[in-house]
């Protein structure tokens, strides 16, 4: 009935990831929800545990997400850290488990601060994502040796289950970010069409000279092309350009 219990608990936490992850409009407030979620099934009574999520992808800033405001502030230390748990899992993609930082040796700066936050016991535990993007799954508690045992192997088991939903996450945003892309390339391909034209029709000149033109107009008012395309427009009154795209 055990086993019973636990495959129904981790269905139902597929479950609802999976509805977040439809549901979230980014990837921030899906971890967001993951940190929560991770939180609540890793927490005893009167046991808390503070979890906090980072996320490093290639190009991009690191995004990290917290349970509440107290995984927050320890969460902040650990982005300011150069050296610290979370990191050496990220990078080496192993477990790292603290079972008690008042005897940790190798982040004194990061465990410092931890500590003074009243910290006592760290696990850091890899997701399993996709290509050069990492994540890691911070997990704190205000007493040592609270992650041994078969808790460490709950949460080990728990990374295993969220990992999937987590990859889908990174991969709609992946989608998201390269359709906005294109739609500010093409408005921006649009509104410079739209003066290059109104500029072969005020001067009778050829599209490659109407482009010249504007190009020597931005280089001299050190403003960007599309800028100076958009006054261009904007001057004859046919306001904003619109772009027609199906994303």
């Amino acid at each position: 009935m055990a086993s019973e219990s636990t495959a129904n608990t981790a269905t139902s936490i597929t479950d609802h990831l999976h509805e977040e992850l439809l549901n979230s409009s980014d990837v921030e407030e899906f971890l967001d929800e993951l940190a929560r979620v991770s939180a609540r099934n890793l927490s005893g009574s009167g046991d808390e545990v503070l979890c906090s999520i980072t996320l490093l992808r290639q190009r991009k800033a690191a995004t990290v997400a917290s349970s509440g405001a107290a995984a927050q502030s320890i969460s902040q230390i650990e982005c300011q850290s150069i050296d610290s748990p979370g990191m050496a899992a990220s990078v080496d993609q192993l477990i790292v488990h603290v079972p008690d930082l008042r005897e940790e040796g190798r982040w004194p700066e990061y465990t410092a601060a931890v500590l003074a936050q009243g910290i006592l016991s760290v696990l850091a535990i890899p997701f399993q994502l996709e290509g050069e993007t990492k994540a890691t799954l911070l997990l704190y508690s205000h007493r040592s040796g609270r992650f041994e045992g078969r808790i460490l192997e709950t949460a080990e088991d728990f990374v295993r289950q969220t990992s999937l939903a987590l990859r889908l996450a990174v991969r709609f945003a992946h989608y998201s970010e390269t359709a906005a892309h294109l739609r500010a390339t093409l408005e921006t391909r649009t509104v410079i069409d739209m003066a290059v034209g109104i500029i072969m029709a005020q001067n009778r000149c050829s599209q490659q000279e109407a482009f010249e033109l504007l190009k020597a107009a931005s280089s001299t008012r050190n403003s960007k092309l599309r800028n100076v395309a958009a006054a261009v427009v904007n001057a004859l009154g046919q306001g904003p350009a619109e772009t027609h795209y199906d994303g």
